[in-house]
């Protein structure tokens, strides 16, 4: 190990690799079994869980870039098992923690900005920007090179295609595609490869039917919902999402 600066107040846990030239600053907390790369900078609030992996020239734990000044003491939290690719960047939060699930994976040049909650299972594809306080939920897909506008959310399962600009928020189970960014039908591959049944695949696809395709405004289709779809977890993930949307969901496509 050459060169690493490491601060002595860091608390590193058993069987850590610290690759050359990494610089670990204060208060900072590295789980067991962690692998960090050539390069890389912990800066002071950064978490790491256990049996992550964080590459060459990956940032954790820097300043929030908002103009807001707070006096906040905040952190970047990362969950154990989670892959944090060459040159990605992890904001600290400005408000409040920015908080990364376990077995996340963040592709190479991801930037994940203050205050985003990321669950478990999420994978960011290249280059893919987050902006101040998305969250995206479990098992959520974003593609290369999309942005996700601030305060949006991504449900769980749902997969938004690469070059996208989510503007708006994207229910659960759903893919989404093109500009302006439009549903495009259920995630069946992610839910199949999950293992959800037929069954509940089907009462995913109805439901989204009556969203988005029985020509009623959104109110009436979520009580036609709630009246025709049977009493499944799916079906209560799906209206709890819309209903706390503040700022509205993707809509259907033309085509």
């Amino acid at each position: 190990m050459r060169q690493a600066d490491i601060h002595p107040s860091a608390l590193l846990g058993k069987a850590v690799t610290i690759g050359n030239f990494v610089t670990i600053q204060a208060d900072v907390v590295i789980g067991d079994g962690t692998y960090i790369g050539p390069h890389a900078t912990i800066m002071s609030g950064s978490r790491i869980g256990k049996n992550c992996q964080i590459f060459p020239g990956a940032v954790i734990g820097a300043s929030a870039q908002e103009r807001k000044a707070t006096n906040l003491s905040t952190y970047v939290e990362v969950g154990d098992h989670t892959v944090i690719r060459e040159f990605v960047t992890l904001n600290r939060g400005a408000f409040g923690n920015t908080l990364i699930g376990s077995h996340v994976l963040l592709m190479a040049y991801v930037h994940v900005a203050h205050d985003c909650i990321i669950g478990d299972h999420v994978i960011v594809t290249n280059a893919a920007q987050l902006a101040g306080h998305v969250q995206l939920h479990h098992h959520a897909v974003i593609g290369g090179m999309a942005a996700v506008h601030q305060f949006m959310r991504v449900g769980a399962y749902s997969m938004v295609a690469s070059k996208s600009i989510v503007r708006k928020d994207v229910p659960p189970f759903i893919k989404v595609a093109r500009e302006p960014l439009r549903y495009y039908g259920i995630n069946l591959v992610a839910l199949q490869r999950n293992g959800f049944t037929k069954e509940q695949c089907n009462n995913i696809y109805y439901t989204y039917r009556l969203i988005y395709h029985s020509q009623l405004l959104l109110p009436l289709a979520l009580e036609e919902v709630d009246k025709q779809v049977g009493h499944t977890q799916e079906k209560e993930m799906i209206l709890s999402f819309i209903r706390n949307s503040h700022k509205g969901i993707v809509k259907k496509t033309n085509t």
